[in-house]
C-alpha cells in the first residue's frame, strides 16, 4: 500500500514569494523550500512537515489544551483554513491562529481552551507571541544548518 502524497503546508499566507522573507511569515518553511517544494521527494517534503511539527507542537501545546481534533478540523473547514491531515492539531491550530485570530470570540467552540499561565493574554497577542517563537526557532535553525544561504 502507497502513502498519499505528503500535502504543502501552505496556509496562503506566503512571505517568502510576495515580501522576499526567508521563512515564511504563514507555513514556517524556508524560502527554498517554498520555491523547490514540487521539485522534492514525498521524504523530502516529510521532512519538512517535521522540522515544522517539532517547533511548532511544543509551543502551541504550551499554551493550549486541544480538546477535540474533530471541532478543531471543522473549525478550520468553516474559516477555510487549509487543513493539512499529515500534521498534528496543533499544526492545525496554529495555522487557524495566524489566519483568523481577529475572527475568534471563544476557542471552546473550536475545542481547544488557553492554558491558565496564558489566559492574561488576549488571542491576538497569544498568536503574534506564538508567531515571534516560532520565527526565532527557525531563524536559528537556519542559521544552524543552512549557513551558506546567510545573505
Amino acid at each position: 500500500m502507497t502513502q498519499a502524497p505528503v500535502k504543502t503546508p501552505c496556509i496562503g499566507i506566503c512571505s517568502t514569494t510576495s515580501v522576499g522573507d526567508p521563512i515564511c511569515r504563514g507555513c514556517k518553511r524556508f524560502a527554498f523550500e517554498v520555491i523547490d517544494w514540487n521539485a522534492y521527494t514525498e521524504a523530502e517534503k516529510r521532512a519538512v512537515l517535521m522540522r515544522i511539527e517539532a517547533l511548532v507542537q511544543p509551543i502551541v501545546e504550551d499554551r493550549f489544551v486541544i480538546r477535540s481534533a474533530q471541532l478543531l478540523a471543522a473549525a478550520l473547514k468553516r474559516h477555510a483554513v487549509p487543513c493539512n491531515p499529515d500534521m498534528s492539531p496543533a499544526s492545525w491550530l496554529h495555522s487557524l491562529l495566524k489566519k483568523r485570530h481577529r475572527q475568534i470570540q471563544d476557542l471552546a467552540g473550536y475545542g481547544v481552551e488557553i492554558r491558565d499561565a496564558w489566559r492574561h493574554l488576549s488571542l491576538p497577542e497569544l498568536a503574534e507571541d506564538m508567531d515571534v517563537q516560532l520565527l526565532r526557532l527557525c531563524e536559528a535553525h537556519r542559521v544552524r544548518y543552512f549557513p551558506e544561504l546567510l545573505s
